[in-house]
């Protein structure tokens, strides 16, 4: 094969494996019952004008399986914290005991749970998309080689590499769909 159609493979490969990475984050934001500081990574807080996320402006842990704590690098930041959690609409309640703002994680009821697996869905539905969108690229790219003269063959294979490339990651995709919701559906 061709430098250029070597390129168009790796970088097709390379773009489909962010598509994963991007879906492995999107699913830690999905909370599935236990409590974990993933499960703010979402939330941004106003810091003296700039968003800073929230990791950066205070210490998060989660001393048990039901309860997040937020310890504030400084004081005065407990308000906007809070104000924060509540706007990212993660269902959460925050609790400011004037010292650190404590989250009780509640269980999660049938409804909810069927709501977060049909988040998860569409998260997935996102990156298989961007799969395809990759695929289409590298595609078009192999017809404008073939237009300029690479032989047919070669670029025949080339797509039929691509495709495979689609299936294997359109695969991953659906294997880690399934076990992010049997982990939101185990009670």
């Amino acid at each position: 094969m061709t430098e250029e159609i070597e390129f168009i493979l790796d970088s097709t490969e390379e773009s489909m494996s962010g598509s994963i990475e991007h879906l492995e984050k999107a699913f830690l934001n999905i909370r599935a019952g236990k409590a974990s500081p993933a499960m703010l990574g979402s939330v941004f807080v106003d810091y003296y004008g700039s968003a800073s996320p929230l990791s950066q402006v205070s210490k998060i842990s989660t001393p048990d399986a039901r309860t997040i704590t937020l310890q504030p690098f400084e004081k005065n930041m407990l308000h906007p914290i809070e104000k924060a959690i509540m706007v990212a609409n993660l269902g959460f309640n925050p609790m400011n005991n004037g010292d650190m703002i404590i989250i009780s994680v509640p269980p999660l009821t049938e409804d909810r749970r069927r709501e977060l697996a049909k988040q998860a869905k569409s998260e997935a539905e996102d990156a298989k998309i961007s799969v395809r969108n990759a695929r289409k690229d590298a595609n078009t790219d192999i017809k404008k080689l073939e237009k300029e003269g690479t032989s047919e063959d070669i670029c025949k294979s080339a797509e039929e590499e691509v495709q495979n490339l689609t299936n294997s990651f359109i695969k991953k995709i659906d294997e880690l769909l399934a076990v992010k919701e049997a982990e939101i559906m185990k009670v």
